[in-house]
């Protein structure tokens, strides 16, 4: 039994190991190439894998944890600033595009459930193909590309009670629960008020317990506990399993603990992500498929084009150009992964037939595919049409803004740096790894998240790419330089400034190419100028004295990178450094003596 399953596992990590890459290489996407990979494996290909249900009901697991992560992204002061958007172009989107494509002559004969469950489920479009699509063109910041990032949240947001609605309007069950008994409908809504009330202020306080702890093991399976329990909880009250690990989310999204817990269930979300749509393209039927291709050709074009059609008059009616309205169009035409989770649900809920769930999954798989080919298409078409570069992306409006500064580390000095931010209207984020730091700094109001920067998947979630400056400002000299080895390796675009205990921490720093900044250097000259006064040295000269230090340390400083790892070098071009600064100091002095200005030697 353990061989067999240990066998499965292969079969699956193989088929996404070569398909994946390969998809992607060709600009095809991830999602299509799991698909392959599963149509590969499964009953209609070399038939590695004879059942693919079993696969399908424990690869749900993603679908769960994705949601959860969608909760994560949200909240309610974001959704307010984005509200005209969301809740207007994409309501517009779904509603319209539902009702369209629910009507079409080949989906119908099961009646208006059935139509309505499949034009809403053809509705919904690829959140990661779309995205990926629009960013590979850096066209995000683009009027086009912030109007389909709203109409995919607001689509996010829509298929959680989509997949709630799904089991109420099938024919078998929809009479099982059309009276439903007093326990319970009391047993649905104690289990939502337990997930309400727990996520709101039980949970944070069970993840500071856990972090304090400071293993990531253990947040890592306090984190994979919350969105399993959650699931598990929904599912004994008869509800949806995505619901709980959604609202479990939502209520995170504004916690401090929100980027670490993110970066620890990606992980996981993506594998079973991956595993589920293994799943489903075992369940393709290549031979139903070749037994009716002009019927699936027509149902891809079909979709592509009622969908690229309303998408498109949706833009121009929000405000978009020619242009940036058929680019969204061609972006967000195809369907969507939630589409295959609609499609599952209604078959176990009676609402259509193996046979009508292969037709569909066929065409939104062939949508995926033939996405990026179109929108290289339009793309071609507008540029010859223009004869000119495409428009510069515009700045990002305030609902859109991404914090320009990630601050790592917000003890003594990454607070200063934060306030001087805030004073300059400057946004920024914090993550720190201090359960009781995130605890102070938040109750001042600070943008501060709980998580360890050492780790790429925090940074990813937070979203470190698209700032401008990282600033590292942790105490611990050899965890500042593996957090800034790291910002450098993965985001050679971001400007680096990091603190420095010392001259041999400020070399190091240098050698990765962040800009240093040591922390007692600038307190000490304050101090020193401070000194020098109070010994009776008028103001002006001790303030002169502070800059030709400056100066000459910082210049030093750089001469001495070369050779900073010799000892004996280093000891002796500070000597040297030394004489030559009091014979600086002297000329000064001598010079203001005689009334004159004394020449700046060049800082070689």
């Amino acid at each position: 039994m353990h061989g067999d399953s240990l066998e499965l596992a292969l079969v699956f990590l193989i088929a996404a190991v070569v398909m994946v890459p390969l998809f992607r290489r060709f600009g095809l996407g991830a999602v299509l190439g799991y698909l392959v990979a599963g149509i590969a494996i499964g009953p209609s290909g070399l038939g590695v894998v004879g059942d693919p249900e079993r696969v399908m009901a424990a690869s749900e697991l993603g679908v769960v944890m994705m949601l959860f992560v969608i909760g994560l992204e949200l909240s309610l002061a974001r959704l307010k600033l984005m509200r005209r958007a969301v809740f207007g172009a994409g309501a517009l989107q779904v509603l319209a595009c539902g009702l369209v494509l629910g009507m079409v002559p080949l989906l119908g004969g099961f009646g208006w459930r059935t139509d309505l469950v499949i034009g809403l489920g053809l509705a919904l479009s690829s959140t990661a193909v779309g995205l990926q699509l629009i960013a590979e063109r850096r066209e995000l910041t683009s009027p086009y590309g912030r109007l389909a990032f709203a109409i995919l949240l607001f689509q996010d947001l829509a298929a959680v009670p989509l997949l709630a609605a799904i089991p109420l309007l099938g024919s078998a069950k929809a009479a099982a629960q059309l009276a439903p008994s007093w326990h319970e409908v009391g047993l649905a809504v104690g289990v939502i008020a337990l997930v309400v009330v727990g996520g709101r202020y039980v949970l944070r306080y069970v993840f500071r317990i856990v972090a304090r702890a400071r293993t990531s093991e253990l947040l890592t399976a306090t984190a994979l506990l919350v969105v399993v329990g959650n699931a598990w909880l929904m599912e004994q009250a008869g509800l949806s399993m995505g619901l709980g690990a959604f609202l479990a989310g939502v209520l995170l999204a504004d916690s401090e603990f929100r980027h670490e817990l993110e970066s620890q269930v990606e992980p996981f979300k993506g594998l079973l992500l991956g595993l589920f749509f293994i799943a489903v393209g075992m369940s393709v039927d290549l031979a139903a498929i070749a037994a009716e291709p002009w019927l699936i050709a027509g149902g891809v074009l079909g979709l592509l084009a009622a969908k690229a059609l309303l998408l498109w008059a949706i833009g121009r009616l929000f405000g978009l150009d020619g242009r940036g309205a058929l680019m969204l169009a061609a972006a967000l035409a195809l369907g969507g992964e939630f589409s295959f989770v609609m499609f599952s649900e209604a078959l176990e809920a009676g609402l259509i037939d193996a046979a009508m769930r292969v037709r569909l999954i066929a065409i939104v798989g062939l949508s995926m595919a033939a996405t990026p080919l179109a929108l290289i298409a339009v793309g071609g078409w507008l540029r010859r049409r223009s004869r000119q570069a495409p428009p510069p992306a515009e700045p990002l409006p305030d609902d859109f803004a991404t914090p320009r500064v990630v601050i790592a580390g917000f003890g003594r000095v990454g607070q200063l740096i934060g306030r001087m931010l805030r004073a300059a209207g400057i946004g920024f984020i914090a993550l720190e790894h201090s359960v009781e730091q995130v605890a102070v700094s938040r109750r001042y109001g600070n943008p501060i998240h709980y998580g360890d920067p050492e780790r790429i998947e925090l940074l990813r979630a937070a979203d470190v790419g698209r700032a401008e400056v990282f600033v590292v400002a942790i105490d611990d000299p050899d965890s500042n330089l593996r957090v800034a080895r790291l910002v450098k390796r993965h985001y050679p675009h971001l400007r680096v400034l990091a603190r420095a205990r010392n001259r041999q921490h400020a070399f190091r720093l240098m050698d990765l190419g962040a800009e240093q900044v040591r922390e007692s250097f600038h307190s000490s000259l304050e101090m020193g100028e401070r000194v020098l006064t109070a010994l009776g040295m008028p103001a002006e000269r001790a303030a002169s004295c502070r800059r030709r230090f400056h100066d000459h340390d910082e210049a030093l400083l750089a001469r001495q990178q070369a050779l900073y790892e010799d000892d004996g070098a280093l000891v002796a071009s500070t000597r040297d450094a030394q004489i030559q600064l009091e014979e600086l100091f002297a000329a000064d002095m001598a010079a203001e003596a005689d009334g004159r200005a004394a020449p700046r030697r060049p800082q070689a």
